[in-house]
């Protein structure tokens, strides 16, 4: 028996975990269809790219069984990994377009999928848990509001799923809300630059939450060249502020060059090595190690470094 399911897994939540957990239960094979950068795009302002979270599914799925997750660009999915499937896991809000794939099945002349269908999960509000809910730090990735709830002073996904992951192994359960400060230093940062962009944005976000993060990734002439490192700030409520960095990388000469002439990093790597996709979904980090390293794997480190002071 060959089940399948798909979703963006934007953020995984406890809703996504119960349909994968049926897929797994009622067959020998899931197959599960992860939603495509475009696709997501289309009905998403904000959204992860597939490659962090593929990775977060992965880390999951270990030890469940027989898995394979692909992409998909529509809600079919690709006919030489569909044809044969049995079983297509839904949520009752997706039950609908279950009836679409078999609809599509039929005028190809294949047999209707059966329809596994996995009540709704719903927060501690009553609402169904969903990534944009998760994003808007609404509640937990399980539904629950009554949590540490923590701020991050950017709007970039990866920079909040990197602080999302930190403070889950610290607090378990977390809120994270994503608030757009401006940093305060320039679009590229120098040396105690960026210290400063860190500090002003985790400032700026703070509010009425629990705590916020600010983070900012400067260059800094050192050693052999020009490097790269991420300064993090994390100031709670109480007025407590730690501080933390996480490991540094050394830009190549012709990249370095570019950026001491007023370039920023993102523009001079785009100049050197083009539009590459792994630029863009993994960062110049992804770029330059060849993938050994992703951007939010190194925002991770500066996060837990500021996190070290309050582990004490």
């Amino acid at each position: 028996m060959i089940a399948a399911v798909a979703g963006t897994f934007n953020v995984l939540h406890d809703g996504h975990k119960a349909l994968l957990r049926r897929a797994f239960e009622i067959s020998d094979e899931v197959r599960i269809g992860m939603t495509s950068d475009r696709m997501a795009s289309e009905t998403r302002s904000r959204y992860v790219s597939i490659i962090l979270r593929k990775k977060e599914l992965e880390s999951f799925l270990k030890g469940m069984g027989k898995y394979t997750i692909f992409e998909i660009d529509d809600m079919y999915g690709p006919d030489e990994l569909m044809d044969d499937v049995d079983v297509l896991v839904v949520s009752e809000e997706t039950l609908d377009n279950g009836r679409k794939v078999n609809d599509h099945r039929r005028e190809r002349g294949l047999n209707p999928l059966e329809l596994s269908v996995v009540p709704l999960i719903r927060s501690d509000s009553g609402d169904k848990i969903s990534s944009s809910g998760i994003m808007e730090g609404r509640y937990s990735r399980s539904g629950r509001s009554d949590v540490i709830d923590i701020a991050v002073g950017s709007a970039n996904v990866v920079k909040v799923a990197a602080v999302r992951s930190v403070m889950e192994k610290v607090y378990g359960e977390v809120r994270i809300t994503a608030v757009d400060v401006p940093s305060g230093v320039p679009e590229q940062p120098f040396g105690d630059q960026t210290h400063q962009g860190s500090e002003n944005r985790a400032r700026g976000a703070l509010g009425d939450h629990d705590m916020a993060v600010g983070i900012e990734a400067g260059v800094f002439e050192m050693l052999d060249g020009l490097y790269d490192i991420q300064h993090c700030t994390i100031i709670s409520r109480d007025g407590k502020v730690t501080y933390g960095q996480g490991s540094g990388f050394r830009y190549p000469d012709s990249i370095a060059e570019l950026v001491r002439k007023g370039m920023t990093v993102g523009d001079s790597v785009k100049a050197v090595y083009g539009d590459t996709d792994i630029g863009k979904k993994q960062g110049a980090v992804g770029l330059l190690s060849r993938g050994l390293i992703d951007r939010k794997s190194l925002t991770e480190q500066s996060v837990t470094a500021a996190m070290i002071p309050r582990l004490w």
